[in-house]
């Protein structure tokens, strides 16, 4: 079997070379072989949501231009508060992310693009390079990566089924026929796969929920470890794909943080780890180190002003309040699920032999090792509002704090769940968070990490929705609840 046989990425396949080393020489290859007549330049607008341009191939010279040099756009239709009269900008492709787009009238080569300004520099309030230049100077400070994953959540709705009908609050990892949209979900598994986003696994969530007209069925993705740049595309990608493959079967999919007063909403809790020379630094033989308490103790502390990056709506609030599972308060502990942080239960040296020998008696044969230790720390903040760039962002500006200040560990001890004292909350509503971040906003606009125009943007949209006073109507009042769920229904 050759390197690249079990490699799902169609274009990896036939080059047989990782996607990292893609050139642009490489994918006009890719389209001639391939038979493909169109490019799509994608990329990440100030909404958080993947957009589209598309060229039909007609040269190769053609080809070479648009995969090389991109495409000047409007950025006074992208981002909030850019000026028409000085609006151009450019987006350039980056090669290593092309993957092939089933979803189209016909087949097309996709690329994520960068922004860069009319002087050809960065873009400093583009998305991709916010969250570039957070793990840059992390990375600087501390000679760590941050890698990242999240587990994505996600409804689909249909009418009520009358065959094994739903169960509710009895979804998690179900199976058909119990399970509702199974072949949804692992239709989104194989597309994200062979576009390259890599991926431990899908299965049903918790939430089923029962309603006159409709049942609402939870459904989740969980993600590899990647550097936090390639985690938060991964994220944008997944919601495109699942959304397309729900919509070729006539269902509905939502990533609200809130769908029903009846159910668990919709999360989006990130998983993370510190990496120098190819090993997890946030581990050792007795659990989590002090690195690791350190990057908890860090987040933690931001945790107030982060939700302005992971909780953008109102009706995130109202699953603060109402969801299963959500944060009780700014805590940490051990496989617990009460905090904002969890420390997940990891496969240890001390337990893995005996399990396995014990599953399969009579076997010999050697254990494979991880490449790093699988160790994370979860913050279990975001929703499916999140404006994932700039949370990734955010927690890479938390690491970076935790990992410099030295009461950190202090932090940590008083803050874990094996401390009986009160804990302090998140923010109740938009307003709330727009005022934690604009406490904080020195040391997210450090080092020029997060520009002062966008910050000064986050704390506007947050403060736009006036939802102070409109929280307290909606846990009082059904309807207005119910009007604020469906404003916010296709967030993110």
């Amino acid at each position: 079997m050759g390197t690249y046989s079990f490699e799902p990425h169609p274009i990896v396949r036939l080059l047989e070379k990782p996607a990292a080393d893609f050139t642009c020489s490489d994918l006009i290859r890719a389209v001639e072989q391939l038979e493909l007549h169109q490019v799509n330049l994608r990329y990440v607008g100030g909404d958080g949501r993947l957009k589209t341009i598309a060229f039909p191939v007609d040269s190769r010279e053609h080809l070479a231009e648009v995969l090389t040099w991109g495409e000047r756009v409007d950025g006074s239709s992208i981002f909030p508060g850019v000026e028409g009269d000085a609006s151009d900008v450019y987006i350039v492709p980056r090669h290593r992310t092309a993957f092939l787009n089933p979803f189209g009238e016909r087949t097309s080569l996709d690329v994520l693009c960068s922004f860069y300004g009319a002087d050809g520099e960065p873009l400093p309030y583009a998305r991709e390079q916010v969250v570039r230049r957070a793990a840059d100077v992390l990375t600087q400070e501390t000679g760590m990566v941050l890698e990242a994953f999240g587990e994505l959540e996600y409804y689909l709705v249909d009418e009520p089924d009358r065959i094994y009908p739903v169960e509710e609050e009895h979804g998690y990892q179900e199976s058909a026929p119990f399970s509702k949209g199974q072949r949804v979900r692992e239709q989104v598994l194989g597309q994200l796969a062979t576009m390259g986003i890599k991926l431990k696994y899908a299965h049903g969530e918790v939430g089923n929920i029962l309603e006159d007209e409709r049942q609402l069925v939870q459904h989740e993705i969980e993600f590899w470890p990647v550097p936090v740049e390639q985690a938060a595309d991964a994220l944008v990608l997944a919601k495109w794909v699942v959304r397309e493959v729900a919509y070729q079967h006539g269902l509905e999919a939502t990533f609200a943080p809130s769908v029903s007063s009846e159910g668990a909403g919709s999360g989006l809790h990130i998983h993370s780890r510190l990496v120098a020379d190819g090993t997890s630094t946030i581990t050792d033989d007795g659990g989590v180190n002090d690195t690791g308490r350190r990057l908890i103790a860090g987040y933690l502390s931001a945790a107030k002003a982060l939700t302005a990056f992971g909780n953008t709506v109102p009706t995130s609030y109202l699953r603060f309040v109402e969801g299963d599972e959500s944060p009780e308060g700014i805590c940490w502990g051990e496989t617990d699920r009460t905090g904002l942080v969890r420390v997940p239960l990891a496969w240890g040296d001390q337990v893995l032999p005996g399990m396995v020998a014990h599953a399969n008696p009579g076997s010999s044969e050697p254990i494979p090792e991880p490449a790093i230790h699988p160790q994370t720390v979860e913050l279990r903040l975001g929703d499916g509002s999140a404006d994932v760039h700039l949370l990734l962002a955010g927690m890479a500006v938390a690491a970076r704090r935790g990992l410099s200040d030295p009461k950190s560990l202090k932090v940590a001890a008083r803050l874990s769940t094996a401390d009986h004292s009160k804990f302090e909350q998140l923010p109740s509503s938009c307003a709330d968070s727009a005022d934690a971040l604009k406490r904080e906003r020195a040391s997210f606009e450090a080092d020029d990490v997060f520009p002062r125009e966008l910050v000064d943007a986050v704390i506007d949209g947050l403060r736009a929705y006036d939802d102070a006073t409109l929280m307290k109507k909606a846990a009082k009042n059904d309807g207005v609840r119910e009007e604020l769920v469906r404003r916010h229904w296709h967030v993110g």
